[in-house]
């Protein structure tokens, strides 16, 4: 009972810091920490002797005794390790009071975090796996349901402290803290579809110097110019994929959903033309300045009109093609939109940890994406939803991506849905089927000629908002098609290979309104790696739905 009363204390202190922690005063936090190490420390002493390991070995009672040292030893370890953490708060702490455009302290201290926030992340995971080992049957209910909320809890603290440890390893490297930095800074139009997202509409470079950010060269994608010849060497598939284009100009550099890929290309484009060396790329589309503007607050362009989170993806990826027939003028006003949104998040932002949430947002949706030249800061990324990356871990993969090939802007109007389904395993093997819906759902009349234009064959007629897409599902490693259907009847597809992994590929035309329903019967390898189904960030979301047999497959 006194070990019980002093985990229920040591629970209530723990909730009394979550509740404190995000106040900015340090000193309620410190001292409900304090509490809940103190009855953490009791309730683990009180478990430690010779009295308690023979309990532990009783018949009956003995897996309860052990789960419950279980959960006294993770408790005491859990606070220490938070005790640490709140040592170096600080760094994110003075956050709050940093501009955007001056953050060598934040950086400074960041830094310095960095190596206790990774032991922190190391030391929770033991906790983890330690308490994971101890019964979770113990015949006591709520004995049980403490252990898997303690399980949950300290997941949850680690995901937390391993990102913390992650944004403080990497920004102040790549914000500048050890010299300059520069990025290419790359806006998506994900009206046309491409690969990581839509067509590089526009750019910038991205200045970093010890803590001071700055956002300029901005130009239209026109500002890019077609390169002689190839600026980046992705191996052989890409090229047999993607044709030699794809590493010579803008506007096709993106086709695969590889982040990196796109962002080796880019950069080598912007130091061919120019000699200035970067030292990666970054990626954002409207949606993730909608994101931005929902945290700043509306701007204003110099003509008067306010640009807020609501609009900002109607103006720039269907409003602005009605608005201006001429491209250069449309140009302008998007580049407009975009410096003046920059500036705003560099220069009014005030509470910069008020920024945490909506990149997390954002990365979540791959609404930014991130490369770096150098190989550390690379090696860390590309573990990340924020590099993204094509992964290569093994396990079922379903991945759809869409590829505008008509060279019109209708894919602002692109629903998509994914359902995979995961049948009973057998021989090491398993069957799946992917069913992936596709609906041109654009309106009947009155768009402008530029977003229903058919670049791929222009001689020809077509019915004003028609579409013409690539469409590819990138399979699990070593998985294999067995039969491919197109609206219930079946259909020939192109296989290759991108990153180890299987494609199967097909040009599918679209009338107005128009839905079409593909299906791949797979036969994919057994494996305990839950499914994976990246989402490629478009305009609308994809409904995507994941039904598995609910047969136990053995390795």
């Amino acid at each position: 009972m006194r070990v019980h009363d002093h985990l229920e204390a040591g629970r209530t202190a723990l909730v009394r810091v979550r509740a404190v922690a995000n106040m900015g005063d340090q000193r309620p936090v410190a001292a409900a920490l304090a509490e809940a190490r103190w009855h953490a420390a009791e309730a683990r002493r009180l478990t430690e002797g010779p009295d308690w390991w023979a309990i532990s070995h009783a018949p009956v009672v003995g897996d309860a005794a052990t789960t419950v040292r279980g959960l006294a030893e993770g408790v005491a370890e859990l606070t220490e390790v938070l005790a640490g953490v709140q040592r170096v708060a600080a760094a994110f702490v003075t956050l709050r009071s940093t501009s955007m455009t001056d953050m060598r302290r934040p950086l400074a201290d960041l830094d310095a975090a960095a190596p206790v926030l990774e032991d922190a992340a190391a030391r929770l995971a033991r906790v983890n796996a330690r308490l994971a080992a101890t019964p979770a049957k113990t015949g006591v209910e709520r004995l049980d349901r403490a252990r898997g909320t303690a399980l949950q809890e300290i997941d949850r603290l680690h995901g937390w402290l391993d990102d913390a440890a992650t944004a403080s390893a990497l920004l102040p490297p790549m914000l500048g803290l050890d010299g300059p930095r520069r990025y290419f800074l790359a806006f998506q139009t994900n009206a046309e579809a491409r690969g990581t997202g839509g067509l590089v509409g526009a750019f910038g470079i991205l200045k970093a110097d010890r803590g001071r950010i700055g956002i300029g060269n901005l130009s239209a994608n026109s500002g890019l110019g077609v390169s002689s010849a190839s600026v980046a060497d992705h191996g052989l598939d890409y090229r047999l994929r993607y044709g030699p284009g794809a590493t010579r100009m803008l506007s096709v550099s993106n086709l695969s959903p590889h982040f990196p890929y796109a962002a080796a290309t880019w950069t080598g484009l912007w130091e061919r033309q120019t000699r200035e060396r970067l030292d990666g790329a970054i990626a954002t589309d409207p949606v993730g300045l909608s994101y931005l503007l929902e945290l700043i607050g509306p701007v204003t362009l110099p003509d008067g009109e306010k640009v807020t989170a609501a609009n900002v993806v109607d103006l720039t990826e269907r409003t602005a093609y009605a608005r201006y027939s001429d491209s250069a003028t449309r140009e302008r006003f998007l580049i407009t939109i975009a410096g003046t949104v920059s500036e705003a998040l560099s220069a009014s932002l005030a509470d910069p940890v008020r920024l945490l949430p909506v990149l997390s947002r954002m990365v979540s949706e791959r609404r930014i994406q991130i490369w770096s030249r150098h190989e550390s800061e690379e090696r860390r990324l590309a573990r990340l939803p924020l590099g993204g990356t094509l992964p290569s871990r093994a396990g079922p993969f379903a991945g759809l991506v869409v590829n505008n090939s008509a060279g019109g802007k209708l894919d602002y109007y692109l629903r998509r849905s994914l359902d995979y389904e995961l049948g009973p395993c057998k021989d090491g093997t398993r069957p799946s089927t992917v069913r992936i819906r596709l609906t041109n759902d654009v309106p009947r009349r009155g768009l402008p000629a530029y977003v229903t234009n058919r670049l791929d064959s222009p001689e020809r007629e077509h019915v004003p908002g028609s579409n013409l897409l690539w469409v590819s599902l990138y399979g699990g490693l070593g998985a294999k098609m067995t039969a491919a259907r197109l609206d219930g009847e079946s259909m020939p597809v192109i296989s290759g290979t991108e990153r180890s992994r299987p494609v199967y590929s097909t040009i599918l035309e679209f009338a107005p309104g128009q839905s079409r329903t593909l299906e791949f019967d797979l036969t994919e390898f057994v494996s305990d790696e839950p499914p994976q189904v990246p989402v490629q960030p478009l305009v609308r979301p994809q409904r995507t739905r994941i039904t598995q047999d609910q047969q136990r497959c053995a390795l």
